[in-house]
């Protein structure tokens, strides 16, 4: 292979010496479904604890935990009561305290999710804001309205809530009156989830309180949950478009004939984040002495937006250090589909000298190899129940490997969500009446929601609960396909797709392809993607992901590295099948 079958570079890689997050592989754990320490069916910082030495022998290098603050769980936790606290179902602040030493003696970083969109109707501030009435500076913390018609008996706009319905609930009465028609409050989620008002200085000032607390606990960075969503338009304008689950984002075909969602993406956010950066920058003294970037300290944007030109404004060097790459996770299963998600993100990215992060799967969308076992084209269901179509197990499975074996080779930094390294299927044969997920109630049992990519981890086939606790507890049942796909039945078998992934996490590092500089190999057909990734070191890899129905040859001079899945008989990769291969430079 020589230079001369190279395109022009797709990406200038960042060096060996780069900040620790730009190249990060970051492991997501859903507190609720990775491990029980006490027997209860729901899972907990104890447990999470005693496992996190699978996560250092995986290869991961961080650990990003879903909410656990003290909630009353209407969604899973992110709806917070108390941001300061640990809610007792996951155990104490002592626990979490034990979780960060834990983590950082065995090599891994924590992050932490922060919610500030909005809080839980429990949280103190919404209570005095119900209590003190309209006018007050409490109900000055939310987005309280007096509703449209004679009587205020309409919502004050047509918003709709994600989970279904309207995004508007009316307070049943106001404070020292007999009236009970009260004034509105948003929700651009549940109507236990009621919206901040980002407008006002004491709502930014509560949560740079929050982010000290955790950094100054030891925290090294936090995931920001809808980071798109804090600031609305000004005047809260009707809006007539349909609103997609977790807002427009990338990928989900929609015409808003030229105009903006006023609930997303608004430029007025960037100055929270701006602000945000300045509190973790002093705690990461860039001139300070002996300052060395494998302490920074980092942010991490959950912002479903438009494009990746807009997803770039959230990681300019003086905002958040990483943004959710959803272009990528949303890609159909086509090879230009892929290509396009890749280059572009990339140089949406360089274009403000951020890393690019990649995803795909996390606690709310279809995990990736059930996703990928539908047919190509559709857009990706929000869950899939029992009488929904199935998709193809074993298709998806093939497809999954090779789509994360792509994904691991691409510089930037990456992040699994738990059980994916298994090969874990969403849980599509769960009865209904088991869900608690608020979307499936609010949508009129139209949209199943995400509790099927929820389920709890199956560590050991053969014990109750498969091992996730020392019961047969499971807030949500696990399908009886996870016997086989338990940790156990899966550690040192040749082939299986844990084995898979350390192998794929063990090459990533040894041959620094998350620093690495990225080019598109020609010669080959529509149907393939095929890449080279060169480290700073000079170490070249060959990425090739067919996605054709014929097979494909591996250039000459080439070595193999690790596959997906088995090559043909001839030694040429069959179709859904990635291979990297070391090339001589």
């Amino acid at each position: 292979m020589t230079q001369t079958q190279l395109d022009d570079l797709v990406h200038v890689g960042s060096g060996a010496d780069a900040a620790w997050w730009r190249s990060a592989v970051i492991y997501q754990i859903y507190p609720r479904s990775w491990a029980d320490g006490n027997g209860d069916g729901i899972g907990d910082l104890p447990g999470i604890t005693s496992r996190l030495p699978y996560l250092r022998d995986l290869g991961v290098d961080a650990v990003w935990l879903s909410p656990f603050y003290v909630s009353p769980q209407a969604d899973a936790g992110y709806d917070v009561a108390d941001y300061r606290d640990v809610d007792p179902i996951f155990g104490t602040l002592v626990d979490a305290d034990t979780l960060l030493a834990t983590a950082h003696d065995l090599g891994l970083k924590i992050m932490v999710d922060l919610v500030p969109n909005h809080s839980s109707d429990e949280h103190p501030w919404f209570k005095a804001a119900l209590a003190a009435g309209p006018g007050s500076p409490e109900r000055e913390h939310y987005v309280f309205r007096d509703g449209l018609g004679p009587n205020g008996d309409l919502p004050p706009n047509n918003w709709l809530c994600v989970f279904g319905g309207a995004a508007w609930t009316r307070v049943s009465s106001e404070a020292g009156s007999g009236d009970t028609k009260g004034q509105w409050y948003l929700h651009l989620f549940d109507p236990k989830q009621p919206d901040f008002n980002w407008d006002n200085p004491k709502v930014r000032d509560e949560f740079e309180d929050v982010l000290k607390f955790w950094l100054d606990r030891g925290v090294d960075g936090f995931r920001v949950d809808v980071a798109n969503a804090l600031i609305k338009a000004a005047g809260l304008p009707d809006w007539d478009e349909p609103l997609h689950i977790l807002g427009d984002a990338v990928g989900v075909p929609h015409d808003h004939h030229g105009k903006k969602p006023p609930m997303w993406d608004q430029d007025g956010v960037h100055e929270v984040y701006l602000a945000w950066r300045r509190i973790l920058n002093s705690y990461n003294p860039i001139d300070a002495e002996g300052y060395s970037s494998d302490s920074d300290r980092i942010l991490c944007a959950e912002a479903w937006v438009e494009s990746p030109e807009r997803l770039s404004r959230y990681v300019r060097q003086d905002e958040m250090h990483q943004a959710f790459n959803f272009e990528f996770l949303q890609a159909q299963w086509r090879a230009g589909d892929l290509r396009d998600a890749v280059t572009k993100s990339l140089a949406a990215a360089d274009s403000v000298g951020a890393p690019t992060t990649w995803v795909l799967s996390n606690h709310d969308v279809v995990r990736h190899a059930s996703r990928l076992g539908l047919p190509v084209g559709p857009k990706r269901p929000n869950g899939i129940g029992i009488d929904d179509p199935q998709p193809d197990a074993a298709l998806g499975l093939r497809r999954a490997r090779a789509a994360t074996a792509l994904m691991l080779a691409l510089p930037g930094s990456s992040y699994l969500y738990q059980g994916e390294e298994l090969g874990l299927p969403d849980s599509t044969d769960m009865p209904d009446e088991f869900r608690q997920d608020p979307t499936w109630a609010r949508s009129g049992h139209t949209e199943r929601g995400r509790d099927g990519c929820r389920v709890p981890m199956p560590w050991e086939g053969d014990r109750p609960s498969y091992g996730f606790g020392p019961s047969d507890r499971t807030w949500l049942p696990q399908p009886a396909s996870y016997r086989a796909l338990a940790v156990d039945r899966q550690v040192d078998v040749e082939g299986s797709t844990l084995e898979l992934y350390r192998a794929l996490l063990a090459a990533r590092r040894e041959n620094g392809l998350g620093t690495g500089s990225l080019s598109l190999l020609e010669g080959y057909s529509r149907d393939v993607v095929a890449l080279v990734n060169e480290s700073a070191a000079g170490t070249r890899v060959v990425v090739i992901t067919n996605l054709g129905a014929e097979p494909v040859a591996v250039p000459p001079g080439t070595t193999m590295l690790v596959s997906s899945g088995p090559l043909t008989l001839s030694g040429t990769v069959p179709t859904d099948t990635t291979v990297w291969l070391t090339a001589q430079p």
